[in-house]
C-alpha cells in the first residue's frame, strides 16, 4: 500500500498529466485513475484526497460523466477543477448553465476569502481558463471564493466539508500562484510531502523482489535511458538471472549498437545479448505506411524475437520493458477510461494479447525526468541518463510512408549530421531532444547547375520536461543554415531540408 496518494479523475481533459506532475512535483505521490476504478483498488492506493479533472463534456448533458458516489461519502478533500467544478456544483443542488461570455486563456480573478485554498494567494491574480459553462447558482454550504473579472464563479468551497471547486487550470504554468494553489489543497488533504523517486525506488524494489524470487528474467533493452534504468532496477533483485536482449532491428541510429555496448560495459556489470534481426524487421515492415500498423508490427515482432531467444536461454518467466507513464497515457491504457488513443506505444498498445511471459515495468508511472533521477540516484552514467530519447520502433515512425534499408540510410546519415552540429554547436544541453524525419515528398532543387528531383528531410528540436509538453528550440539560424547545407551536400538523394515549428500540443514530439 502506498503511504499517501492523491487521485486524479480522469474526465478527459487536455492536462490531466499536468495535474499529476504538478502534485508530485511538491513532494506527493499521484496517480490518474478512471471512474469506473474499483473501490477496492481506491482503498488501496491509500488515498489523502480527490482531485475532479476537467473534460471536454457539459454536465447538464445526458451522457455527461459523473463523480463515483462513495467519493463523496468517504469524508476526504475534494478539488474539482474546470468540469470538475461543475460537477461538484451540479452534484450538491447548484446550477450551471451555458455561457454567453465563454473564457479562454488568461483572465484575471480575485480572491474573496483567502483561507485556505488561496492563503498566500494575492488578492488579485491571473488563472488560465478554457470553458464556455459556467456555474450560476452555488449549492447549499458553499461559498464564493474567487471571482473572475467577468464578475463570473471563479472558485467555490464548502469549508466544513472541505470540498472546493476552481474555474480555471492551477495545474498550466499560466496560472500565476498555480502550483501555491494545489499546496494549499495537498496541506488541506493533510499530506506529508515526503514522496520522491529514492522513496519510489525503495517500494518498487519491494514489490519486484516479491513477484520473480529467483526465476529468470530477460529485459527488452533498447540501451536507452528508460531500458537502462528499468533493467538496473531490475538487476538489483534478479542478478545474473537477468539477461538483456539487445535486438538490432535495423531500425537504430547509426552505429548504435556499438555505442551502447562499449558505454554500458564500462559502468554497469549488466549482461547484454545482441541478436541481429534486421532482415526479419525489413520484411515485415515492407509496403507498410500506416504509421499504428508499423507500431504494431513492431511491438509483435519484437516479442517473437524475445520468445525465440528466450528458449536458448532456458525457461524465462518475466520480460522488463521501460515503459513510461506516458507512454501509458499516451496509448490510452492508463487508469483513465476518459483518455483518447493518441499513439500505440509499441511496448504498451502494441503487444500482443497472448505473451509466455509476465510483464515487468517499473518505471510506468513515472515521467522522463522522474526515470533520469531515479537513475543518478541508482549511479548510472550520465552518457546513458543524458542521450537522447528515442521512440522504441526507431526510425520507423521517423520515415513518412514506407520503410527499406535506402531510406533508413539516408535518415541515419541526415540524423547523424544533426546530432553532431547540435554538439559542436553546444546546444545540447538547452534541446530536450532533436532529430531528422524522411518526407515522401520529393521536390524540385539545383545542383550542379543540373535539376534534381529528391527528397526532403525535416528536422525537429524541442524543449521539454517530461515528454508530455513541448516548445520549439529556438536554435540559432547560423547552426540551421549549416545543418541545412551539410545534409543536402553530404546525403545522396536529398535537395531540401525543412524546420518543424510545431509545439506539443498541438503536434506531438515524434511524426509518427
Amino acid at each position: 500500500m502506498r503511504k499517501e496518494t492523491i487521485l486524479i479523475l480522469d474526465y478527459g481533459s487536455q492536462y490531466n498529466q499536468l495535474i499529476v506532475r504538478r502534485v508530485r512535483e511538491l513532494g506527493v505521490y499521484s496517480e490518474l485513475i478512471s471512474l469506473e476504478t474499483p473501490w477496492k483498488k481506491i482503498l488501496a492506493l491509500n488515498p489523502k484526497g480527490f482531485i475532479l479533472s476537467g473534460g471536454p463534456a457539459s454536465v447538464y448533458e445526458s451522457n455527461a460523466p459523473s463523480i463515483p458516489s462513495k467519493i463523496l461519502t468517504i469524508g476526504l478533500p475534494i478539488l474539482g477543477i474546470c468540469y470538475g467544478m461543475q460537477l461538484l456544483a451540479q452534484n450538491f443542488g447548484g446550477a450551471v448553465v451555458s455561457g454567453e461570455k465563454r473564457e479562454y486563456g488568461k483572465n484575471k480573478f480575485k480572491v474573496i476569502k483567502k483561507e485556505p485554498l488561496f492563503k498566500r494567494i494575492p488578492n488579485q491574480s491571473i488563472g488560465w481558463m478554457s470553458h464556455g459553462d459556467a456555474v450560476e447558482k452555488i449549492p447549499l454550504n458553499f461559498e464564493i471564493l474567487a471571482l473572475s473579472e467577468y464578475n463570473k464563479i471563479a472558485a467555490i468551497g464548502d469549508l466544513k466539508r472541505n470540498i472546493f471547486g476552481l474555474q480555471f487550470h492551477p495545474e498550466v504554468m499560466h496560472t500565476a500562484y498555480g502550483k501555491e494553489i494545489i499546496k494549499n489543497f495537498l496541506e488541506i488533504c493533510k499530506c506529508s510531502f515526503s514522496w520522491n523517486t529514492k522513496s519510489f525506488i525503495e517500494e518498487t524494489l519491494k514489490e519486484i523482489k516479491k513477484e520473480i524470487k529467483n526465476k529468470k528474467v530477460i529485459c527488452a533493452f533498447s540501451g536507452g535511458v528508460d531500458s537502462t534504468v528499468a533493467a538496473s532496477l531490475v538487476s538489483k533483485i534478479a542478478g545474473n538471472n537477468l539477461i538483456c536482449i539487445l535486438v538490432d532491428n535495423g531500425l537504430l541510429r547509426l552505429n548504435e549498437i556499438k555505442f551502447i555496448i562499449e558505454t554500458l560495459s564500462k559502468f554497469t556489470n549488466l549482461k547484454i545479448k545482441s541478436v541481429n534481426f534486421e532482415k526479419h524487421f525489413l520484411k515485415k515492415l515492407k509496403g507498410v505506411i500506416d504509421p499504428e500498423k508499423k507500431r504494431r508490427i513492431i511491438g509483435r515482432e519484437f516479442i517473437k524475437v524475445f520468445e525465440k531467444e528466450a528458449g536458448k536461454i532456458g525457461k524465462v518467466s518475466y520480460l522488463v520493458q521501460g515503459t513510461l507513464y506516458p507512454d501509458v497515457i499516451e496509448s490510452g491504457k492508463s487508469k483513465g477510461k476518459e483518455a483518447s488513443i493518441i499513439k500505440t506505444h509499441h511496448n504498451v498498445g502494441a503487444l500482443p494479447l497472448k505473451m509466455k511471459f509476465k510483464l515487468i515495468e517499473p518505471l510506468k508511472y513515472l515521467f522522463k525526468d522522474e526515470v533520469r533521477e531515479a537513475g543518478f540516484s541508482l549511479g548510472l552514467p550520465k552518457e546513458i541518463l543524458l542521450r537522447q530519447p528515442f521512440p522504441g520502433p526507431g526510425l520507423a515512425v521517423r520515415i513518412i510512408g514506407e520503410v527499406t534499408k535506402e531510406r533508413l540510410e539516408v535518415l541515419r546519415l541526415a540524423d547523424n549530421i544533426f546530432q553532431e552540429e547540435i554538439k559542436l554547436s553546444n546546444l545540447q544541453g538547452n534541446i530536450w531532444q532533436y532529430f531528422a524525419v524522411l518526407l515522401p515528398l520529393k521536390t524540385v532543387g539545383v545542383m550542379g547547375d543540373k535539376r534534381t528531383y529528391q527528397e526532403i528531410i525535416a528536422i525537429r528540436a524541442v524543449t521539454c520536461a517530461d515528454g508530455m509538453t513541448a516548445d520549439i528550440a529556438k536554435i540559432p539560424w547560423k547552426v540551421l543554415q549549416k545543418i541545412s547545407t551539410r545534409i543536402v551536400n553530404e546525403v545522396k538523394g536529398i535537395n531540401r531540408v525543412v524546420y518543424d515549428l510545431t509545439s506539443k500540443p498541438p503536434g506531438t514530439i515524434e511524426w509518427e
